[in-house]
């Protein structure tokens, strides 16, 4: 059999609320009892595990084990890497080994086990991802940068911060939201550094999210001050992702807040993929 390796990512990207992610070099390794190896670190999943759910959901047999190097609960995808990781899984199990990501439903089931997808489809497809209606594509990536992550100890909660943000957006800031994401787009695809500060604004989730961790805020600033060309809240926090000049990110991250682990870190452009 094979072990399937899979990338934490970051969503949002400021103003890409539940449309946009990034997959970084963090990574979750799904393999099977019995059948694979199991690695120093890995540990073997419980029923309720989002590893072993999604396993299960994909018509995998048995019980997988999991080696995982992504902060749990911090915003960097953990949930959606190890259930594209049991996906994978199972259909490699079932194929005798073999897996293509384009015949795979990872997407369709990742997306319906997760509840929304830019976490998903940045895990299985690697690099910057756009995703709407059930369906996904990767953005060019000619930005040349550095990337740092500021992971604090705490936690927050994902459906709280959600509730905050309520059901009704106003006309304004539903245009602002649009049009900086397609401005962070195209600077991504072209690689135009100069409109990143402005492009990674939101008027949508980030300052209700922010209000409920504000050590998160004070890292962002930090960062900015730091000499970051810009940054967002990673998901729904409390992580906070930086882009930095290449070159600058050990600096950068050498002045955040002491009370989180600064991390630099590059884009996986690989995404899930069977080892």
């Amino acid at each position: 059999m094979t072990v399937v390796r899979v990338p934490a990512t970051s969503a949002n990207l400021g103003p890409g609320f539940d449309a946009l992610g990034l997959a970084f070099s963090l990574h979750a390794e799904v393999g099977i009892v019995g059948a694979d190896d199991m690695p120093d670190r890995a540990l073997p999943a419980e029923t309720t595990h989002p590893a072993q759910v999604a396993f299960a959901a994909a018509g995998g047999e048995g019980q997988v084990w999991v080696r995982n190097e992504i902060p749990m609960g911090r915003g960097l995808g953990f949930s959606g890497a190890v259930r594209i990781g049991g996906i994978v899984a199972a259909e490699a199990q079932r194929s005798g080994g073999g897996w293509s990501p384009a015949s795979s439903v990872a997407l369709r089931l990742g997306t319906e086990l997760e509840g929304h997808a830019d976490n998903v489809a940045a895990s299985l497809l690697g690099g910057a991802v756009a995703t709407a209606g059930g369906l996904a594509a990767r953005i060019p990536i000619a930005l040349e940068a550095d990337y740092v992550v500021w992971v604090p100890s705490f936690t927050t909660s994902t459906n709280e911060s959600r509730g905050r943000i309520g059901d009704n957006i106003s006309l304004a800031d539903a245009v602002f939201n649009i049009g900086h994401t397609a401005l962070l787009v195209a600077a991504f695809a072209s690689g135009d550094a100069s409109v990143l500060r402005e492009a990674t604004r939101d008027r949508i989730h980030q300052d209700i999210r922010f209000s409920l961790a504000p050590a998160s805020k004070a890292a962002l600033e930090a960062g900015l001050a730091a000499g970051a060309m810009c940054g967002w809240l990673s998901g729904s926090g409390p992580t906070v992702a930086l882009v930095c000049e290449p070159g600058s990110a050990a600096s950068v991250a050498a002045r955040l807040p002491a009370d989180g682990a600064a991390r630099t870190v590059t884009v996986d452009t690989e995404g899930a993929r069977t080892l």
